[in-house]
């Protein structure tokens, strides 16, 4: 019960919901108790029951029919859920680089860049992020929303040195300690996590709030650091609905406090009053009712850390004290529902399969319980009084009588076999829903077929889902935090992690299905490629990148500088090209010279051709007239000269001409062949 503050003047003088501290636990109280009450009216119920089925854990409510009398709850979406969460882990951390910067494009040099990752990233590994991030994985798988909150503290980090002594005669052990700055990703269950009702992310709602109970030991300790108020916290309240495990049978109630954590709009009057002493609040109201100081503006709104124990004892109220005056909180969906803040998980999804393929197993089960178990139908009036006429193995039974008249075994039939096929098809239809896929379904299903086609188009539908989730995840969780955990390392650590405006951009590839199926692919591309081509390293070094080994870096470098051409090796390349150029340029001019000859000759020809008309009648009045003398009888020998001469040239100009095109025909033969 928490005392009421005096402080001297009348009630009615005072704001009511100006009190001190009062009036910040007021306004956080109230709106966690109208967040909290509208989740667990909505959400809570059907996370409980996705919680059970990931788990396989049987409740009584989970029933399919009154008469259900087994318990069994099968693992399909139970693997749906592994699987998927591994494919988004792989895909994030895998390759080894999970993230990458980006710096101004004026800013050539690269070297600063380089090493403020390696560094955040050592950071990452000493303050186990990927484990954080898996268990985030796995909340969004089963509720459909992954949220975690980036947690600022100063750790002393110990290590083991030895120091000099006596003068450097002897050597002394002992243990350095040196304070630092560690970021850190706590994951909330989303049962935990309240927010403003009409927000999609957390940046644009109101407020949101994480409560939970921690250990007391961890406050106490926190006032005497002086983080949080030097007030009396007590015992929390029984409460079952914000427990780790809420089906525990029993629950440890000491030594725990409930902390509620708002990150939000707050009136700025708020926290300056939750932060005053007793004599500044009297002061203050003074102030107030002499007219001297205005009433509290509530419009006034500042982001601000309120952290409130037990329900009603604050422990911390201030201003944002981060730069950037954002909220450490990051959250994403495993697949959008739009216009909701809680998106959709791998349970949701497999949600009626499941149900299904239990109801199908479980109807099997009970039915195998009355064809397999013994059964025997007796005579009640011929079995002794008293007697229990139990079945087991060796029993005697008592009977008044012969025992083939009063006992009778019987079944009820046998359990049909089309069961095993329905809960297969079941089984598939939780895949189908999902985007899952089960490695041995998939070595004795479709992995096994070796139509191409068919194994492509399955993965690419798988692939395209899992990419989609991998960039809601990058782009509203990973990047976020990553980008937030750099800027409390540089407010915090300026001097290693010197401050200046980075951009932040994820490097993962698709996960293991992804990458070995492009793997197969690339395979087969090489055994198409030859050796010799330059195309041929660039495959093989892609192979070697997506395989999953350990030395993989380093046989990438290798194969990188085994591609790499020496100064020696490009001066040779270029003589030998310039050789080769000089060599073609000496067929072109070759191959011109020979057409300008040919080209000459064909005009030489064509003269000659012009002059033998002139020159074959000539040489006919020669002949014709040749050893002719005057007479009658001469006559008919000139008309007999002149036809064999006209047979005689026409048959020489015709193997002229046939010479002439031989001749031609030679010459394009040639030319071609020294052009080639």
């Amino acid at each position: 019960m928490k005392e009421e503050v005096s402080f001297g003047l009348d009630d009615e003088l005072r704001d009511p919901m100006m009190s001190g501290s009062d009036s910040v636990v007021n306004y956080v109280v109230t709106k966690i108790d109208e967040w909290q009450t509208h989740l667990e009216s909505n959400y809570l119920e059907q996370w409980a029951e996705y919680n059970r089925i990931w788990r396989g854990r049987w409740d009584a409510s989970d029933r399919t029919r009154t008469a259900e009398r087994s318990r069994i709850v099968t693992p399909a979406t139970q693997q749906a859920v592994e699987s998927s969460v591994c494919e988004i882990e792989e895909a994030t951390f895998g390759e080894g680089k999970a993230f990458d910067i980006r710096d101004d494009v004026r800013d050539e040099d690269g070297e600063d860049i380089e090493a403020l990752r390696k560094r955040i990233s050592e950071e990452f590994a000493k303050n186990r992020i990927r484990g954080s991030v898996s268990e985030v994985l796995v909340n969004a798988a089963v509720s459909g929303t992954g949220v975690a909150e980036v947690v600022t503290e100063q750790i002393a980090s110990k290590r083991m040195g030895t120091e000099p002594t006596m003068g450097g005669q002897l050597t002394a052990f002992g243990v350095y300690t040196e304070n630092k700055v560690a970021v850190t990703l706590r994951p909330v269950q989303t049962k935990n996590f309240y927010i403003d009702p009409v927000a999609t992310t957390v940046d644009t709602a109101h407020g949101c709030v994480i409560d939970e109970y921690v250990s007391e030991h961890i406050v106490h300790q926190l006032q005497r650091e002086g983080v949080y108020k030097d007030v009396f916290v007590g015992t929390a309240a029984p409460d079952t609905d914000i427990e780790a495990d809420e089906e525990l049978p029993v629950f440890a109630q000491l030594g725990k406090v409930r902390i509620q954590k708002y990150f939000g709009l707050v009136p700025r009057s708020y926290i300056d009053m939750a932060n005053m002493t007793d004599e500044e609040l009297e002061d203050h109201y003074a102030e107030q009712q002499a007219g001297q100081v205005s009433q509290a503006d509530t419009g006034d709104l500042i982001e601000a850390v309120v952290i409130i124990a037990n329900e009603g004892t604050l422990l911390k109220a201030e201003a944002s004290p981060y730069m950037m005056e954002d909220r450490p909180v990051v959250a994403f969906q495993w697949d959008i529902v739009p216009g909701l803040f809680w998106g959709r998980g791998i349970v949701e999804k497999g949600y009626n399969s499941q149900k299904a393929l239990d109801a199908e197993i479980r109807a099997r089960i009970d039915a195998l319980a009355l064809t397999v178990h013994p059964m025997m139908g007796i005579d009640a009036t011929r079995i002794p009084r008293g007697h229990k006429p139990e079945v087991r193995a060796g029993r005697n039974i008592l009977t008044n009588g012969s025992p083939k008249d009063v006992l009778m075994p019987f079944k009820l039939g046998d359990v049909s076999q089309i069961t095993f096929a329905q809960a297969g098809e079941l089984q598939n239809m939780v895949q189908q829903s999902t985007g899952a896929v089960d490695g041995a379904a998939w070595a004795g299903g479709m992995g096994s077929n070796n139509k191409t086609g068919a194994t492509s188009m399955a993965l690419g539908a798988i692939i395209k889902r899992q990419k989609r989730t991998l960039v809601a995840f990058q782009e509203n969780f990973w990047i976020p935090f990553v980008t937030k955990a750099a800027w409390r390392y540089m407010q915090f650590d300026p001097e290693n992690f010197p401050v200046k405006d980075y951009n932040f951009i994820a490097s993962s590839s698709l996960g293991i299905m992804a990458r070995e199926y492009e793997v197969a692919q690339l395979t087969q591309l090489l055994q198409t490629t030859s050796d010799k081509s330059p195309l041929y390293p660039a495959i093989v070094t892609s192979i070697v990148d997506k395989m999953n080994i350990e030395n993989r870096e380093q046989m990438v470098k290798a194969l990188e500088q085994a591609a790499q051409v020496s100064p020696e090796e490009q001066k040779q390349q270029q003589e030998k090209h310039m050789l080769d150029m000089k060599h073609k340029e000496g067929i072109t001019k070759y191959a011109h010279a020979q057409a300008y000859e040919s080209q000459m000759r064909g005009e030489n020809y064509k003269a000659e051709a012009a002059a033998k008309p002139m020159e074959l009648k000539i040489q006919k009045l020669e002949a014709i007239t040749r050893n002719l003398t005057a007479g009658d009888g001469d006559d008919n020998e000139f008309e007999k000269r002149l036809k064999i001469a006209d047979v005689a040239i026409r048959e020489r100009a015709e193997n002229r001409a046939d010479k002439q095109l031989a001749e031609q025909t030679a010459a394009r033969k040639a030319l071609s062949g020294n052009s080639e």
